[in-house]
């Protein structure tokens, strides 16, 4: 999720475009050295040549060396935030994280290659691992946040006072589930590639989450 898709470093104007082809071709180059040579082996130096940019550019896009490694796309939470909010208010909210999910993964066949080696270097290295979960779990309670927002305007707009489960377990609930629903796609499609198309396994998940998961026939 977390990686920038071609759609996402197309948008904006032209400055913005240039900083996030910048930030993503940082980024590659430091999860191919890493997956080459081990993290704790690559220096700033060596990842700002690799992108062909200067030290002093790789700090105006990240605070530290391992930020390179676990912040892939600072800008995919206030995406997915964005579209949860933007949404058709007819939607339910599993079908407005579905849709909005799938902007961000519209890339997923080709940048495959790139998450499976980011995977790689996070596992190999325990304390890119604890960061890199500490940031899905901020990103997945920010988008329950999202969510919340959205069904208390729903609840406002209804006449209702906004309050009880909707408003905490739901959301968060939902985020979860729906970054269970995106991790499954993800290791089925990557393992069944020649029988479907990414997004045609990602939206099959999800309509098995709508229709309440039933037990496939025999």
């Amino acid at each position: 999720m977390q990686l920038m898709s071609e759609k996402s470093a197309a948008g904006g104007g032209l400055r913005e475009q240039k900083k996030r082809a910048t930030r993503a071709a940082l980024t590659e180059a430091a999860v191919h050295l890493a997956a080459e040579h081990g993290a704790e082996k690559v220096t700033v130096e060596a990842i700002s040549a690799a992108a062909g940019v200067s030290v002093r550019t790789f700090f105006n896009y990240f605070d530290s060396r391992d930020d390179a490694f676990v912040v892939i796309d600072e800008d995919a939470g206030a995406r997915m935030r964005r579209a949860v909010l933007d949404a058709p208010a007819e939607l339910s909210p599993l079908e407005v994280l579905r849709e909005a999910m799938a902007a961000e993964l519209a890339e997923v066949e080709q940048q495959h290659e790139l998450w499976r080696l980011h995977a790689e270097v996070l596992h190999a290295s325990p304390h890119l691992l604890a960061r890199g979960l500490g940031a899905h779990m901020a990103a997945e309670a920010d988008l329950a946040a999202a969510i919340a927002e959205r069904l208390r305007g729903a609840d406002r707009a209804g006449g209702a006072g906004g309050a009880g489960p909707r408003a905490g377990l739901y959301p968060r609930l939902l985020a979860a589930v729906a970054g269970a629903a995106v991790r499954t796609s993800v290791d089925h499609w990557s393992a069944h590639q020649e029988e479907a198309d990414f997004l045609d396994v990602f939206r099959e998940v999800f309509t098995l989450l709508a229709a309440g998961l039933p037990a496939p026939s025999a």
